[in-house]
């Protein structure tokens, strides 16, 4: 097995995990009020874009870009 194909599933396996992680959490926060749970949630749910983020550069959709001439 090549290690781009193991850090590639890695990746995707990570981010799958951070995202539900990240959306378990934020839907149990989600009746919380004040500016600190705001921000709070705020943070899940960049953490979880990141986890989608990560997931598409492990697939191979994000981060193909062609050499500079």
């Amino acid at each position: 097995m090549n290690i781009l194909v193991i850090e590639h599933t890695i990746a995707v396996v990570g981010g799958i995990v951070v995202f539900l992680v990240a959306a378990v959490a934020l839907w149990n926060d989600r009746k919380a009020v004040g500016v600190d749970n705001q921000v709070f949630k705020l943070m899940l749910f960049l953490l979880a874009v990141g986890a989608i983020l990560a997931m598409l550069a492990g697939i191979g959709i994000l981060g193909n870009f062609p050499k500079a001439a």
